[in-house]
């Protein structure tokens, strides 16, 4: 729960959360949607940073990671609440960002530690999970609070340190753990990963534009902003719903859970570019997104573990690295392409982007580390 609750904050409440806020702060701030896509590109970098020192760290260091997530997430949040101009909220918009990243591995890796958890594979589900009841209260906030969303900044922050301390406080190293092997994985390990790898780099092009500019759409489509925040508190719920399908999820191969919950993210973004002036389609979209993008998250997860358990949590923060620099170019790429061909074809080509993430788990086949390891059943890519 406590995971789940830190999952919540860095993504749900902080990350994520920008995109429900930006139509209210371009018009306080004057920010552009091509600019607004920037500063979402230099979030995502940094967010990239922070898993890439998690990757390097996170079996060793975990608990300092948990430390680390909680400073850039929280100072970064306060810093948008305090921001008197576009220039000053885009630095904390983009420290923010880094939060997330350094919160997954850390969890991964505390996960796999801890006695009661460490042979649940549904607890990595369930705290993956988490960014679904955080992006359904950022919603209710936003119903409640805006267009004062400085408030909501605030309360991110305060959020984050109480669900940190609690993932501190909970934690309990399992003398049992798997032991770390080297620092660095092998060479042989990242070519094993090279299909996952392929296959999170499309998804975050494909899904950058719900998440960046979603709400942005639907309200230039004529939707109320009441109706606006709804649907994305109805992508939360999605996102929220993956602990109830978490077991059945985990019955199949994860390169087949990752057609079905990627194909998922195409046809909803495809859905909500046909007809976004829908309410009911935009609602039922938005939870069938929230669904598809969180349990995808989680099939890697669950792909990284099956090709090395022991290195799952550098696996986890090599692949959400790559997920998010797709999704860094992909709010740049749709960001350029609105002002020019509208929202519509903007969200068809990044329909197409998610289906094409789709295609690596599709063609992968059993392939066996060739580190020495080969009789290890959870050394395969399947």
């Amino acid at each position: 729960m406590a995971g789940t609750g830190l999952i919540a904050a860095t993504y749900g409440l902080v990350r994520l959360a920008y995109g429900l806020l930006l139509p209210d702060m371009q018009a306080e701030l004057g920010l552009d949607v091509a600019t607004a896509g920037v500063v979402s590109a230099g979030a995502s970098v940094v967010y990239c940073v922070g898993a890439l020192v998690g990757f390097l760290v996170a079996a060793r260091r975990a608990r300092a990671l948990v430390v680390a997530s909680t400073l850039s997430a929280a100072v970064g949040a306060c810093g948008m609440a305090a921001a008197a101009g576009a220039g000053s909220f885009a630095v904390f918009a983009v420290l923010s960002s880094g939060g997330a990243g350094l919160a997954s591995p850390a969890l991964v890796a505390l996960l796999q530690r801890n006695p009661s958890t460490r042979q649940r594979p549904g607890a990595q589900a369930v705290v993956n999970a988490g960014t679904g009841p955080g992006l359904v209260a950022a919603g209710l906030l936003a119903l409640v609070l805006l267009p004062n969303w400085r408030l909501a900044w605030v309360i991110a922050a305060v959020v984050t340190v109480a669900a940190a301390a609690s993932v501190l406080v909970a934690d309990q190293e399992d003398e049992e753990a798997l032991p770390v092997r080297r620092p660095l994985p092998p060479p042989s390990w990242f070519t094993a990963h090279w299909r996952v790898l392929a296959a999170a780099l499309l998804m975050g092009c494909g899904s950058a534009a719900v998440w960046n500019y979603g709400r942005s759409m639907l309200v230039q489509a004529g939707v109320g902003a009441a109706v606006s925040v709804t649907a994305w508190i109805a992508l939360g719920a999605g996102g929220a719903a993956v602990v109830l399908t978490a077991r059945w999820l985990e019955r199949r191969r994860p390169p087949e859970a990752w057609v079905l919950t990627t194909g998922t993210v195409a046809v909803t973004s495809a859905a909500l570019a046909a007809a976004p002036g829908s309410v009911p389609l935009a609602l039922a979209a938005c939870a069938a997104f929230g669904w598809g993008y969180t349990a995808a998250s989680g099939s890697l997860i669950a792909w990284t573990a099956q090709i090395d358990r022991a290195r799952a949590p550098a696996g986890t923060a090599l692949l959400f690295i790559t997920l998010i620099l797709g999704q860094a170019l992909g709010a740049v790429a749709v960001g350029a392409l609105i002002p020019v061909a509208g929202y519509a074809p903007a969200f068809l080509v990044a329909s197409l982007a998610s289906a094409a993430a789709a295609v690596p788990a599709l063609a992968s086949r059993r392939r066996v580390l060739a580190d020495g390891a080969s009789s290890r059943p959870d050394l395969v890519d399947r």
